[in-house]
């Protein structure tokens, strides 16, 4: 089983967990999203699907059934499968819009962009939409907690920080099926104490896979109460790849 495999059956392990700590996605987003017949890819608890279902019929598709569970209470209008997109049999009716929210690359690269042409009809639009950690926020904190990092998990690079928003890269699989992505982005920022901010934490795959994941959560939590008087902000930039399915017939550029 690769890492990618291992990693991303983790999330179902506190279902409840990801559904209170999980940050939902900027409302203006989904302005630049229409339906009416929508497939969404690794759907967690539903923070897209709700959202989702405002634009039209909503299939989701998600790997874990703890997950789906809350998904399905979370966004009662969606249609919630139970299965892995990998292997789902794509339905004969094809879609509008295919979305995954902080979920595609969790797809096999291999197929992925290939399985989202298949399920859309022609000219419609694959959604990606990733989460990144940027600079902002409670700067200091960020690296102060760099040194507990390196201290229970060796993957750690030394001195990392992070990344200015404008500095991440605009990135989406190349891929005749499709036209050239249009992006989005939104930087905000959200405070947390000292136990949502733990919470948070233990919803990423690699610290819930971490052997030492006990003792740097209870490192983190010190940090936070001592230093920053149990309240910390964390920036985010999340952003929004649109590309349309190229016509049958057409070819790349």
């Amino acid at each position: 089983m690769t890492d990618r495999e291992r990693l991303r059956t983790t999330f179902g392990e506190d279902a409840a967990r990801y559904h209170r700590a999980r940050p939902t996605y900027p409302a203006e987003l989904f302005s630049q999203l229409s339906g009416p017949r929508i497939l969404e890819i690794g759907p967690g608890t539903g923070q897209a699907t709700l959202p989702l279902t405002q634009l039209g019929d909503v299939t989701a598709v998600e790997l874990s059934p703890e997950l789906a569970a809350l998904a399905r209470s979370h966004a009662p209008a969606a249609h919630v499968v139970v299965a892995d997109f990998d292997e789902w049999p794509l339905p004969a009716e094809p879609f509008d819009l295919v979305v995954s929210a902080t979920a595609f690359h969790w797809l096999d690269p291999a197929t992925r962009m290939a399985r989202c042409a298949a399920a859309l009809r022609p000219g419609g639009a694959l959604a990606v939409i990733s989460t990144h950690h940027v600079a902002g926020g409670t700067e200091q904190f960020f690296v102060d907690v760099q040194e507990i990092y390196e201290r229970w998990d060796p993957a750690t690079p030394p001195n990392l920080r992070q990344s200015r928003a404008d500095e991440i890269p605009r990135e989406f699989d190349e891929s005749d099926l499709f036209g050239e992505p249009e992006f989005h982005r939104y930087v905000w920022e959200q405070t947390y104490d000292t136990e949502a901010y733990a919470d948070l934490l233990l919803t990423y795959s690699n610290h819930i896979a971490l052997p030492a994941r006990d003792q740097l959560i209870a490192d983190i939590r010190r940090l936070v109460d001592t230093r920053y008087g149990g309240r910390v902000t964390k920036a985010y930039m999340t952003q929004l790849a649109v590309a349309r399915v190229r016509t049958s017939g057409s070819s790349a550029p």
